[in-house]
């Protein structure tokens, strides 16, 4: 028996017998820098933040407001696990707009789309099951799986996203026992990458899951948020088309990027056997989500402020986007090489000459601009030259001075 003054002695890790994935966890590197936001002076490339100048307050207002007044009690009481049935009405057509016909009762309403993810991780994944992510990817993604004692599988990524030939002879190749059991893919301008699949990979996307048995993840938090280019179908839009292509597609949305994180308002549509498993998880988790929030969601998005919200945040961000590139054109045109995206909210960029983005960023602190290493959104054998850069927060005007002291950085004045 361990006697308490050696429990003393010990150090506060050791005092406690945690679960294994928690006794040496990994938090967010994103969230690590977040002590520096507040410096005064501060411009920050690093959050995935939508810009907090652009948020509809007004609209949004009204829509809180409205949804007290129609129904303080409803708002104010738990609520059915799977959504409220108003909300889920309103997120069908918004499929359907998106060109995915669904009804309401597919939907399941999650607090945010990483709560949705965490929700199928649990129902899939068992420790030591394959998983495969796109690399570099969300980095939440890879915590969750890491979480659960996946074992996950990198798949190689280009210019388009998820090279679809290489993924399809790898697959071909693989043996039982060990077989993948989910992939998952930002496939619209992608975090990090900014990338967006072509509409061929995404058909072949779908034929490889369907073949091999693997729950396609498409997670779609930046859709809508394009501001050049043309616009290409959800994945689950084109998987109708693909006998049993439906069985094998699990889609997350948010209003997180679109409309306001605050908000805490996700779905996922996922084939019947997972939904009714999710939502099962999700009664474990925190019930339901919260039903003011639900009902603010469903008010804001019947009155149709979206739209025309959507419209002013993709052209603010095509502003801030092209402001960015245009300065590390101008400031640092032999030190940095980067793709534009045609949408979104990041921009993926690679120091030349094999520098580590690390110290660059130690360097550019001191010079008050921040970025993300991009090593934190690989699973191992990371590119460490490799870096993110958010253009939704700063203004045009920031955009433009942070390049100029990235560059001081970069070149050490």
């Amino acid at each position: 028996m361990t006697s308490a003054n050696t429990l003393q002695a010990r150090t506060p890790d050791e005092a406690y017998e945690f679960a294994a994935p928690f006794r040496a966890p990994q938090g967010s590197p994103i969230r690590e820098l977040f002590k520096y936001v507040g410096r005064p002076g501060m411009i920050s490339f690093a959050g995935g933040y939508p810009s907090k100048d652009l948020f509809d307050r007004d609209g949004l207002g009204r829509a809180i407001d409205a949804a007290y007044r129609s129904d303080p009690i409803a708002c104010l009481q738990y609520g059915d696990t799977a959504g409220a049935p108003a909300l889920r009405r309103s997120l069908a057509r918004l499929m359907g707009a998106r060109g995915v016909e669904c009804d309401s009762d597919d939907i399941v309403v999650t607090t945010g789309s990483q709560q949705g993810f965490d929700l199928l991780v649990r129902t899939l994944i068992a420790p030591g099951d394959t998983a495969l992510v796109e690399e570099p990817a969300y980095p939440a993604a890879i915590q969750a799986l890491r979480l659960a004692g996946a074992n996950i599988v990198t798949v190689r990524t280009d210019s388009d996203g998820i090279d679809v030939d290489a993924l399809a002879a790898t697959l071909d190749a693989w043996s039982e026992p060990g077989r993948p059991k989910l992939l998952y893919t930002v496939p619209t301008f992608a975090n990090p990458t900014g990338a967006t699949l072509p509409r061929a990979r995404r058909e072949a996307l779908v034929r490889l899951a369907v073949r091999h048995r693997i729950v396609l993840v498409e997670d779609d938090p930046y859709g809508e948020l394009r501001f050049a280019g043309t616009p290409v179908p959800p994945i689950l839009a084109l998987a109708d088309a693909c006998p049993g292509g439906r069985d094998w597609v699990v889609y997350f949305g948010s209003l997180s990027k679109i409309v306001a994180p605050g908000l805490r308002i996700g779905w996922a549509l996922a084939p019947a056997p997972i939904a009714r498993r999710m939502i099962v998880a999700k009664q474990t988790s925190d019930l339901c989500t919260s039903p003011l929030s639900q009902e603010a969601a469903r008010h804001y998005l019947d009155s149709g402020s979206l739209e025309s919200h959507l419209r002013t945040i993709a052209g603010a961000y095509r502003s801030r986007c092209g402001a960015l590139l245009k300065a590390l054109t101008h400031f640092a045109p032999a030190d940095i090489e980067f793709c534009a995206p045609q949408g979104g909210m990041f921009v993926w960029a690679r120091l030349t000459g094999g520098r580590d983005a690390g110290d660059v960023l130690k360097r550019a602190i001191e010079r008050n601009v921040m970025f993300v290493p991009g090593t934190a959104f690989f699973v191992r054998d990371a590119d460490a030259s490799s870096l993110r850069l958010s253009f939704a927060a700063p203004s045009e005007a920031e955009a433009f001075e942070g390049a100029r002291r990235l560059a001081s950085a970069l070149s050490g004045n």
